[in-house]
């Protein structure tokens, strides 16, 4: 109905089971004129697509795209109650209005009932978006008629889900009395399980409702493929499924055929085969849903309800129709609706959902407030300052969304293999078939022959049955379910638990760069330093104790606005001393500052200011030498013409520097230093931070350039910044690390961003990203492996020697297990903790680190 103006479409698609289906969906939606870029992440199921030419690559035309090769884009629904309504053109206005909101797919608008019912790409279009134009066509956006919309993404999924296990609840019970009733003459069964269930007919009524019941979407979804001339997993199920049906039909009824006679009838292959792939389907729809928790999670913290101050009224209204600059009021217990500044009150706030801080942070007027985090004790009056989509915690969820539909370089490769492997399968299910017809079963049948963990002997199977059944064996054995899902579930799994601590990848490249970084590079000034001077070291000579050189110190600097004599009244203040107001003041520019108090001349400057006035400095010099050897800015105090003490200034370590750059050496990474200060202070700075390579004395525009030169070496590179002066350097790393963003982190440079100013956040990314890695490459393994060495034993590689071949129903068993392992192994994610954020663990490293 409209076209986006939107240079980044996501599009939620459902439908799609396998790698190859990605691929069909890519490549649909590529050949749409104006299309850029695709990208398809199974496990999310989600479609991006970049877009040139909004006039042409149409939402219209991108639905249709993926319509007409299968598949489908999920849509919400939402019905909202609109005023002012008068007649017939009315409604034109309002339909009209709505639908040209990018992102809107229908909207029908009743009269009688002043309702509009929206249709929309969820993510494309938001309740902000409708009413702001209701608003603009001249009507009364009056709020939903539901309590919220209706999730159809989620309900879709979990439709998949009932369905799935449903099929499963049916394909297995009936399933389990056909193998049983197979099973009948052998072992003990004869005793308990009466005779009659044994027989074919039987068996064939019980296995018919589950080919085409269960079964049936396979061959539905395989024809509608073909049809389009693609060919996906389903083909390989339908052939599989159908096969062993067609051959046990062919050996109940027309028993001399060649099939292996009436003691050959694969009832239980049928029916276990088509029960084992719902397994595996039913596996995967569990798994996308697990994988996205996180997502889900964050969502949940989104508000629905606000409490609004407007004309001297308090009055309840949906958190989506909060406006900027609106007084909220929030009470104890209550979830803050929207991000601001608290205006009146105070309280302490849980924003652990956030940043990942366990303990709550005391707000008081001025101070910032988060959307979706906690009010713990007071109520407080606060002003909105972004709503909406604008959200802190809403442009969290879109960064997670948006790493978790990008693909990891690794996944590229795995899905470039199993987007071709279909037609390989065939091909090779084709070449087996040939093989077995015309040399294999002449050359190494014997009567004695039987399916792996069945009764059957194949006495009466002639060449073209057990061709066919090879090949089919081939074709189910082969099934790379689980290369699909390998990369995307992990790349879920990973980027939703660093959400959880803070951290948030902006893509699965981002991720995987991160895991396999070599250097990290800091750059010094707010990064592994506070970023502001304070007082280091208090030196006292003569009658004056270290307090008191402290005090006449403040009192000369009380209202200077030099940073280093607001330290100093500031570490005064911090020891308990109050500076009081000088009887006289005097700046003197380039030397430092000369005060009187209550009859006292204070000095407080340079050796050139001590040297001016005659104060001699027998005694201090060698101190203030090795203070400025560490890196501190020495000034000296003296009071009524004689030295009285030094007053040391530094911009000083974060808690946590000394033992990140700790653990991040022990993890094997060289970690180098890099500042615009002269290299005796920058060298001082790294001594006590543990860091042994420095780039000092480095411009701003040049930090670049150094990150450059050690690419140049073939090193891996991460630069960890402020994000704003940085931002060359963070762009050009091959991972850039943008520390302490706090809640607007849709303005951030880096590839990774961190919201805690706290140094151990880039140690936990790494360990977050070196896991999800290690996940990565164990489910490719595992589900590369597993194809390696099943596909020759389900070709009969080992039939020569044992003259026992694989069951259709093996092969699906084999097939469904590689589908969960996959799966088990990703969602131990779930309970991850990162290694330096585990009870102890810091403490340990801190002990190490002071050692």
């Amino acid at each position: 109905m409209s076209t986006t103006a939107a240079k980044r479409i996501i599009l939620p698609v459902e439908g799609m089971t396998c790698a190859s289906c990605v691929s069909h969906v890519e490549e649909a939606l590529r050949e749409v004129v104006g299309v850029s870029q695709v990208v398809v992440n199974l496990a999310t199921e989600k479609a991006t697509v970049e877009v040139d030419d909004p006039q042409k690559a149409t939402l219209p035309e991108l639905m249709k795209a993926v319509h007409e090769v299968g598949y489908k884009v999920v849509t919400d629904r939402v019905n909202i109650a609109v005023g002012g309504m008068t007649c017939a053109s009315c409604v034109a206005h309002v339909e009209g209005g709505l639908g040209e909101v990018p992102g809107v797919t229908r909207v029908v608008v009743n009269l009688a009932t002043e309702r509009a019912a929206v249709e929309y790409v969820p993510g494309l279009a938001t309740l902000a978006d409708f009413r702001l134009a209701i608003e603009d066509t001249g009507y009364k956006f009056l709020g939903l008629v539901e309590e919220a919309a209706q999730d159809r993404e989620r309900e879709a999924r979990q439709q998949e889900l009932r369905r799935q296990r449903n099929n499963l609840i049916i394909a297995w019970s009936i399933g389990l009395v056909v193998m049983i009733g197979t099973f009948q003459p052998y072992w003990f069964l004869p005793r308990i399980v009466p005779e009659w269930m044994n027989s074919k007919l039987f068996l064939f009524f019980l296995t018919t409702p589950i080919v085409f019941g269960p079964g049936r979407q396979f061959f539905v979804n395989s024809w509608n493929g073909l049809r389009r001339g693609l060919t996906d997993m389903n083909l390989l199920y339908a052939t599989g499924i159908g096969a062993a049906y067609l051959i046990a039909i062919i050996n109940t009824f027309w028993p001399e055929a060649g099939f292996g006679g009436r003691e050959a009838t694969f009832y239980e292959a049928a029916a276990l085969l088509t029960a084992f792939i719902i397994l595996g389907r039913y596996l995967e729809a569990v798994t996308r849903g697990r994988t996205s928790e996180a997502i889900r999670r964050l969502m949940k913290l989104q508000p629905k309800r606000a409490r609004v101050l407007r004309d001297g009224q308090e009055m309840e209204i949906d958190a989506a129709e909060v406006q900027v600059d609106d007084l909220l009021l929030v009470r104890p217990g209550e979830a803050i609706p929207v991000d601001g500044v608290v205006q009146d009150g105070y309280s302490s706030v849980d924003q652990s959902m956030i940043t990942g801080e366990s303990m709550p942070v005391e707000k008081k007027a001025g101070d910032e407030v988060v959307g979706g985090t906690l009010n713990k004790t007071g109520a407080f009056k606060f002003r909105a300052t972004r709503v909406g989509k604008d959200t802190a915690l809403a442009q969290i969820i879109k960064l997670v969304e948006e790493a978790q539909t990008t693909k990891a370089p690794i996944q590229k490769i795995a899905d470039r293999v199993a987007g071709h492997f279909i037609l390989g399968v065939h091909a090779l299910a084709l070449g087996v078939f040939l093989f077995w017809f015309f040399f294999g079963y002449g050359l190494w049948f014997v009567p004695e022959s039987r399916l792996i963990l069945t009764p059957y002997l194949l006495t009466g199977m002639g060449v073209f049955g057990f061709a066919l059944l090879t090949s089919v064996t081939v074709l189910i054995i082969s099934c790379p379910c689980a290369v699909g899902l390998a990369t995307p579930s992990a790349v879920m799994a990973g980027t939703g638990k660093a959400a959880e601590h803070g951290i948030l990848f902006k893509g699965a490249d981002a991720l995987e760069a991160t895991a396999r970084l070599q250097v990290v590079i800091f750059d010094k000034t707010g990064t592994l330093t506070k970023g502001e001077p304070s007082v280091t070291d208090v030196v006292a000579m003569g009658r004056l104790t270290r307090d008191e050189v402290l005090h006449m110190a403040a009192v000369a600097e009380k209202n200077s606005e030099h940073p280093l004599g607001e330290a100093i009244v500031r570490g005064a203040r911090e020891r308990g001393i109050e500076p009081e107001d000088a009887d006289g003041f005097n700046a003197i520019p380039g030397h430092g500052v000369e005060a009187r108090l209550n009859g006292r001349t204070i000095l407080l400057g340079n050796r050139k200011l001590m040297a001016d006035r005659q104060v001699s400095l027998d005694g201090v010099v060698a101190e203030a030498e090795r203070l400025e050897n560490e890196g501190k800015t020495a000034m000296f105090v003296a009071v009524n013409g004689a030295s009285a003490g030094i007053v040391a200034v530094a911009d000083t370590l974060k808690e946590t520097s000394r033992e990140a750059v700790k653990e991040l050496q022990r993890m094997g990474l060289q970690v180098v230093m890099i500042t615009g200060d002269n290299r005796r202070t920058a060298q001082a700075i790294a001594s006590q931070v543990g860091i042994d390579r420095v780039l000092a004395e480095v411009l701003p525009e040049d930090k670049a350039n150094e990150v450059k030169k050690l690419q140049a070496e073939g090193l891996r590179v991460a630069m960890v910044g402020d994000g704003i002066n940085d931002a060359p350097a963070l762009a050009q790393a091959d991972a850039g690390i943008a520390l302490g963003s706090g809640t607007d982190v849709a303005k951030e440079t880096g590839h990774v961003i961190l919201i805690k100013d706290d140094l151990m956040d880039v140690v936990a990314a790494l360990q977050v990203a070196r896991q999800t890695l290690r996940l990565i490459k164990q489910n490719l393994g595992w589900a590369f492996g597993y194809n390696t060495l099943s596909i020759p034993i389900g070709a009969g590689l080992l039939y020569p020697f044992f003259s026992q071949m694989v069951s259709p129903e093996l092969a699906a068993l084999l097939m469904a297990t590689s589908s969960l392992s996959v799966t088990m192994n990703t969602l131990r994610m779930k309970g991850y903790v990162p290694p330096i954020r585990r009870p102890g663990h810091t403490r340990a490293i801190a002990q190490e680190a002071t050692a």
